[in-house]
């Protein structure tokens, strides 16, 4: 336990919160806990973690942009459709990465978990496009992801993140239920309109 990886767990803890809130500045918030976890990935040698942690950061102003041009009235995020097409390439995109990157972590460094460390790195990285993207379905995938998490940070002695992941899938369900709810109301909203509009015709 250290004090910058509590402190990294306290502002990972708030971006995921805005997230599920729908509030776009989850995205600056979040940037700047990849910073805190690239350091403290790194420094336990779980350096697909660290990785991750950069790639998220692309993906995060990626978000941060596609959010800001698709807010509601009320400021919040609206939630969009994953179309099961893509959702299976995505994840299949995922396994091939998770295979290729664990390979290399195998071979060619000292990485303490190559092959789980890679498979976590990669479907999380499938789970951020999708939450960037908009797609309830991210919430699902991150819940696997992080029951995973916990287990192995609780093997790395990293207590204070295995808390942190620990609550991240509470977020996750709230995030879900949240989502969901939106997605219902969106997907009213759109059937009331076509209504309107059919009658007006």
């Amino acid at each position: 336990m250290s004090w910058i990886e509590l402190i990294g767990a306290l502002i990972s803890a708030w971006a995921v919160w805005l997230t599920a809130r729908r509030k776009p500045w989850c995205w600056p918030i979040g940037l700047l806990s990849v910073a805190i976890y690239t350091w403290i990935f790194a420094d336990a040698k779980l350096y697909s973690d660290a990785l991750l942690q950069v790639a998220f950061g692309v993906l995060i102003v990626y978000g941060w942009v596609r959010w800001l041009q698709n807010l509601g009235d009320d400021g919040l995020v609206q939630v969009a459709p994953l179309p099961a097409a893509s959702a299976t390439a995505h994840l299949l995109a995922g396994a091939i990465g998770a295979l290729a990157l664990g390979f290399a972590m195998h071979r060619w460094t000292d990485a303490a978990l190559p092959w789980l460390d890679a498979a976590l790195t990669a479907f999380s990285l499938v789970a951020q496009w999708w939450q960037a993207r908009r797609h309830v379905a991210a919430w699902w995938l991150w819940i696997v992801v992080d029951v995973i998490y916990v287990g192995e940070y609780v093997y790395k002695s990293l207590l204070i993140t295995s808390v942190l992941y620990a609550g991240f899938i509470v977020l996750a369900v709230i995030g879900l239920r949240s989502w969901r709810q939106a997605s219902r109301q969106a997907q009213a909203g759109h059937e009331t309109a076509r209504t309107d509009t059919n009658i007006g015709a």
